[in-house]
């Protein structure tokens, strides 16, 4: 049901209205697309476009593209259903704005739109050009977040191949003008789009590629000379003097929020996009001495080690003390709970196992060195690695040893069951692959130590090294499918969803690669070492560093949705249970923060 209209164009209109086909009556944008051609293959081809942004649209999820619902074409119109944004306008805002708006606005929303536009040069199996930035086609939503609408020119890109000069003037950069559009014509544009919006002079009035005479500081004297140089990089010619990614330029613009004190100014409103002050814990538990383990969660019980030697069990839900259990060393483990019993490893060189409601000692394992790797437990069967170099298969019930598998070298990395075989990895480099009896299916070796965990999926295990690499290599083989080069080593624990894995490293980033070619998706840049292994809860990612910040981004784009600030580093891996998040500090603290 056809409710008002939105806007008129020269191709035809776009309609809000209510779609009542289905129980749950939802309000639409209607977009129609009127086909005045009389020559019948120009009729069809302008057909083919606007089916073609229909198919783009519907292939793409992300929270600042419209949804689309259906497309049909009755007689010379087509019609597009899609989610109606309530919002404004760049330009229409930009014409109810007597002003300029703050330099820290502008920031927030250039970093969503390099997320967006991130998505889109990132689109598989084909990146897609969306060659029309501009003002009018980036709505602001009510929740003061950008929207990008309006796909109607674009296109899935293919290297080396020209087409028509399709854009807007003034905004289009000169390879688009001869036919050529790659993922940089983007990045121009939205430097031009900057321009427009910084110096309010329109660029669709001046002579093309000519934002150099239009110095922005000499019209908006607030706007920062870092700033003016990161749109100016941007506007650049020549391709290759711009920013080569939107990525590229995301960290550009982070790099000016910090030089100008943007981040230092907690009342900006680029802060308040950055780190969402409403983060509040549930509860919070401080232990005597540093957490730099994982807690577990069973049952309504929090489990965790600390380094004053003890294992806290806590109420999940307020954080009560419940019992504690004492043992001779630090514990840095995550606990494993099996038939109502704990069961942990300990600097002491002991696998512990005690009862989960009494905190009780059931029985004790000895090895000859440290524990710091976390249990496993699959078919009755306890496996743990050691610092004497061994993994150690014990009886789950009785504390018995089953299996000793010498590798030679410290195991730190918790060992990783798929399909009744057992991967884990060693101080010297070695990745292991052998069946429940200690048999050896396949063995490889990294440049250096192998700390982190094995992630599997789809019979790809994926593991890093301190050799700065993340390698995927074919589960039932040990063959290396690919390579991925980190900026330095890494002692995180991969994870994935979808097509996604993701990872952290010492050279202080969080990355999302594509699992079947290694390719980079995005990556988001930390204050310090990511030591601990992001989670995935829902459609976020949950990481912490060693700067003392939990982030939470957004899996798909990278985005950061909200951050929480502790009193110390994190080395841990945080734990997600009935909604809520558990996070431990070297600040002692164990942080209950609902999600």
């Amino acid at each position: 049901m056809i409710e008002g209209i939105l806007g008129v164009g020269g191709m035809g209109a776009v309609y809000s209205a209510r779609d009542m086909r289905f129980n749950v009556v939802k309000n639409v944008a209607v977009k129609e697309m009127i086909n005045k051609a009389r020559n019948e293959l120009v009729r069809e081809t302008i057909i083919k476009n606007f089916e073609r942004e229909a198919n783009i649209l519907a292939t793409l999820s992300h929270q600042a593209i419209p949804t689309i619902y259906d497309y049909f074409t009755r007689n010379n119109r087509s019609y597009l259903v899609m989610e109606l944004i309530n919002g404004k306008n760049l330009e229409l805002l930009m014409a109810e704005n007597k002003g300029f708006f703050p330099e820290t606005q502008i920031i927030a929303w250039t970093i969503e739109l390099c997320d967006v536009l991130t998505h889109l040069h990132n689109h598989l199996p084909t990146p897609i050009i969306f060659r029309d930035m501009k003002p009018a086609n980036i709505i602001i939503n009510q929740e003061n977040h950008v929207v990008l609408v309006d796909f109607g020119i674009a296109k899935t890109f293919q290297a080396g191949i020209k087409g028509t000069m399709i854009g807007t003037e003034g905004y289009s950069p000169p390879e688009q003008y001869r036919g050529e559009a790659t993922p940089l014509v983007d990045i121009y544009a939205l430097g031009a789009t900057l321009h427009h919006l910084l110096t309010k002079k329109d660029p669709r009035v001046e002579a093309p590629f000519t934002f150099s005479d239009r110095p922005i500081r000499k019209f908006n004297p607030n706007v920062s000379e870092e700033f003016e140089a990161l749109v100016n990089k941007a506007l650049q010619y020549d391709p290759e003097a711009r920013f080569q990614s939107a990525t590229e330029m995301k960290d550009a613009l982070m790099g000016v929020a910090k030089k100008t004190g943007i981040l230092s100014d907690v009342s900006s409103p680029f802060v308040s996009y950055i780190n969402n002050q409403n983060v509040k814990p549930a509860w919070v538990f401080a232990c005597e001495d540093e957490i730099r383990g994982t807690p577990s969660v069973s049952d309504g019980v929090l489990y965790v080690g600390s380094y004053d030697n003890n294992l806290y069990a806590l109420n999940a839900e307020t954080g009560d003390f419940v019992w504690k259990y004492p043992t001779d060393g630090g514990i840095v483990c995550k606990p494993a709970i099996f038939q109502n019993n704990v069961f942990f490893g300990s600097e002491d060189g002991q696998l512990h196992v005690v009862s989960s409601h009494s905190g009780r000692i059931v029985w004790t394992y000895y090895t000859d060195m440290p524990i710091r790797s976390s249990p496993i437990i699959e078919e009755q069967h306890v496996f743990i690695g050691s610092d004497d170099g061994n993994l150690h298969v014990v009886n789950a019930n009785n504390g018995r040893r089953v299996l000793l598998i010498d590798t030679g070298s410290p195991i730190r990395s918790t060992p990783t069951i798929f399909n009744e075989y057992v991967y884990f990895s060693n101080q010297g480099g070695d990745f292991w692959c052998t069946d429940f009896r200690g048999n050896v299916k396949w063995r490889t070796k990294a440049k250096r130590a192998i700390t982190g965990s094995a992630y599997i999926s789809e019979d790809i295990v994926y593991y890093n090294s301190m050799d700065s690499t993340l390698y995927a290599a074919d589960a039932l083989s040990g063959w290396v499918i690919w390579r991925y080069r980190l900026g330095k080593g890494s002692i995180s624990t991969p994870t994935g969803i979808e097509h996604f894995v993701f990872t952290g490293s010492i050279d202080h980033n969080i990355y999302a690669l594509d699992k079947r070619t290694g390719k980079e998706v995005w990556r988001y840049t930390t204050e310090h070492q990511v030591t601990g292994s992001p989670i995935i809860y829902k459609d976020s990612l949950f990481c912490g560093s060693v700067d003392g910040n939990l982030y939470c981004l957004e899996y798909k784009t990278g985005r950061l949705l909200w951050q929480y600030k502790t009193e110390g580093p994190i080395t841990s891996t945080p734990t997600i249970n009935n909604n809520m998040l558990y996070l431990t500090s070297l600040d002692n603290k164990v942080y209950a923060i609902p999600v």
